[in-house]
């Protein structure tokens, strides 16, 4: 403001040219300017306004060299403004006034006369202390007395406040009632208790009252306690708590008589005596039998879940073994060229036993998810055109879209995978043609109906696949979610689809439901909680990878497997990466200390050596905050990735994984930097 008001040409206003200022004018106005207090001038007879940067608040922008009377925000300001031109000094506390933005505000306001050198009063200072926060507290806190007082004489439970004093039996060997509500008498039986003591009261009981409530004041821990007020005859439930500070010596008591309680308990145990026996009998031997029960279902689920494995795993594991002896035998033959036939049987085998594994993952809710938010709609036009192609022209594929579908966070590819699993078990279920029904849907669940889907009560996004096909009847809709059981023929089914779709669902923090009617088709439902936030778009696709563009940049490789370690190296060596590797954290982050460049950190996260993966990105990024960290994992090690919650710059990659895939996202990651 000072430099606003050197600026300005004053020569046409009542204060004239800055120069012609008189000395008591450049005075004051030098010592409001250097207030931090909000202060204005006001000067001559039009009471022409200068004002300091703390003022801005209070004023008009225009209010610089305008009239006092026009500008400042304070009803009936002028009487008090020719009061102190007359030569009073004025001080006013608690003025109400309205700030620019329509905000009510208080102030106190000092007014006092400036006089030039001949002693005439040539304008008024003004300074105005805003109060509006101590205004809105000191109302809080009157509301807050009034609904206290209202509460402590509404409360249905006995509420009093003791104070502590020093009696004839020693230091705070007695205390006094300061407080008590109407409902300590109805429960206590004693009435007129303020202004009582204790040992006047109840003489015979006093030493174990004090002793109690003592301990309260003493060490500051709240009780709570039964006891009976002999005077009275009453059984009293009670509980205490100290009122800070200590040095009040008070403590508040709330309590309620609970006679007719305990005499009713006193009956029941009479009546339950010879019960009680032959309950707990009859519970024991109850446990033992469902105990035997749930053991007997856990060895048979164990029974068929290791059978189911062993065998898909060892039909894969004889594909790519036998692939891996027939190349080397053709190429200790010299015969390279059928070699490409035998590298294509171990690849596909080792594809079928990775996307078994994703699926025994997703049934155990531990595959990696990267979920975002998305509205599901929009997914659907490309799937739907897939699901057409993959059951074929003899099956109806129709779409349902829902008005206004609400975003929700999941991860777009599983969910994909899940509905194109319920899609070609519908398939299967017409194999004399049908209709296939997708439809998406908002649901808002209440307590009972989300009781009854196994969900929290909410807003969720309903994902249906219903078909026209022959049903499954009850007994087998009971184990539909079970690993590894199908009703397909040999060969024909893993027994996984609808177990990984059931948890995908859940680690999605949904549900599923299934419907079916024999001869009546099924409907499969998925629940996905509503996302509150915006649905977040895909980049485009990521530029093609080049040699080119990676000169120079040095990727960190910390793996304890040293096969894994040694392909993601000579894959990345080969698209012109430099690159460092490390069998476990310690060593990891020896080089990232070092001092050599490292423009990404790729860590598996289950390490040995007493640092997991994401111990040693923390580590690596408070030497290099920048630095990009891709985690590479067998399974989502949930809670050392922060339960996926994981930072900016920070990307996780599903083992097994093909060695395109890490190089197209390496390449993105560093791209993206």
């Amino acid at each position: 403001m000072a430099e606003i008001i050197a600026a300005r040409d004053w020569s046409a206003t009542a204060l004239g040219a800055l120069e012609a200022w008189s000395p008591a004018l450049r005075t004051v106005a030098g010592l409001m300017l250097a207030s931090p207090i909000p202060s204005l001038l006001a000067w001559g007879q039009d009471g022409v306004l200068l004002h300091n940067d703390a003022a801005r608040g209070l004023l008009a922008p225009n209010a610089l060299g305008a009239s006092f009377a026009e500008v400042f925000p304070v009803p009936d300001a002028l009487p008090m403004l020719e009061s102190a031109r007359a030569g009073e000094s004025l001080v006013r506390e608690y003025v109400a006034f309205t700030r620019q933005n329509g905000e009510a505000a208080w102030c106190n306001l000092m007014l006092s006369p400036v006089r030039d050198e001949d002693g005439a009063v040539r304008g008024v200072l003004i300074l105005c202390n805003d109060i509006t926060e101590r205004v809105r507290q000191e109302r809080a806190h009157r509301a807050d007395e009034l609904r206290y007082q209202a509460l402590f004489e509404s409360m249905d439970e006995g509420f009093c406040v003791i104070e502590f004093f020093d009696g004839p039996h020693g230091p705070d060997s007695d205390y006094i009632h300061i407080m008590a509500n109407a409902a300590y008498e109805r429960h206590a039986g004693i009435p007129n208790v303020v202004g009582q003591t204790l040992r006047a009261m109840v003489p015979d009981e006093a030493d174990a009252w004090v002793a109690r409530y003592g301990a309260v004041l003493r060490t500051g821990e709240p009780i709570r306690f039964e006891q009976e007020l002999v005077a009275t005859g009453r059984h009293l439930e009670l509980s205490s708590f100290r009122i800070e500070p200590p040095e009040l010596k008070q403590v508040a008591v709330l309590f309620q008589d609970v006679t007719a309680r305990k005499r009713a308990e006193a009956e029941l145990r009479g009546l339950n005596e010879t019960l009680e026996s032959r309950i707990a009998q009859a519970l024991t031997e109850r446990e033992r039998t469902e105990e035997a029960l749930r053991q007997a279902q856990k060895m048979e689920a164990v029974g068929q879940l290791t059978g189911g494995l062993a065998h898909d795993f060892n039909n894969l594991l004889a594909g790519i073994s036998g692939a891996f002896e027939m190349i080397a035998s053709r190429l200790a033959q010299g015969r390279a060229a059928d070699v490409d036939r035998y590298l294509a049987a171990g690849q596909g085998a080792a594809r079928r036993a990775a996307a078994l594994t994703h699926r025994l993952l997703a049934f155990s809710r531990r595959q990696t998810l990267a979920p975002r938010p998305v509205v599901i709609n929009r997914l659907m036009a490309d799937f739907v055109e897939l699901v057409r192609r993959t059951v074929g022209p003899s099956i109806h594929v129709e779409m349902i879209a829902g008005a206004g579908l609400w975003p929700t966070l999941v991860d777009a590819n599983q969910l994909e995978n899940a509905l194109l699993n319920l899609c070609i078990n519908a398939r299967d279920a017409m194999p004399d043609g049908g209709r296939i029904t997708l439809e998406t849907r908002n649901r808002w669940l209440d307590e009972r109906a989300a009781r009854e889907q196994g969900l929290d009560p909410g807003q969720y996004v309903s994902v249906s696949v219903s078909d026209t096909g022959t049903g499954i009847d009850k007994a087998t809709l009971e184990r539909v979610f079970d690993p590894f059981f199908t009703t397909k023929p040999l060969g024909q089914g893993t027994g996984l689809g609808l177990s990984m779709v059931y948890g995908f669902a859940r680690q999605s923090h949904g549900h599923v439901r299934i419907y079916s009617e024999v001869g009546h088709g099924t409907i499969v439902c998925l629940y996905l909680p509503r996302h509150l936030g915006e649905e977040e778009v895909e980049d485009e696709a990521p530029i093609a990878a080049t040699s080119q563009a990676h000169a120079g940049q040095t990727v960190l490789v910390v793996d304890d497997e040293p096969t894994v370690r040694m392909l993601v190296v000579d894959a990345l060596a080969e698209l012109g990466y430099a690159c460092l590797e490390a069998p476990d954290g310690a060593s990891g982050l020896r080089l990232v200390q070092s001092g050599r460049r490292i423009d990404l950190l790729i860590t598996d996260v289950g390490l040995p050596g007493g640092l997991n993966g994401r111990q040693v990105a923390d580590g690596a990024r408070a030497v290099l905050p920048d630095l990009k960290v891709l985690f590479i994992t067998g399974y989502a090690e949930n809670a050392v990735l922060n339960h996926g919650h994981i930072e900016q710059g920070m990307e996780v990659l599903t083992k097994p994984f093909a060695i395109g895939d890490l190089a197209g996202r390496v390449d993105r990651m560093l791209r993206e930097a």
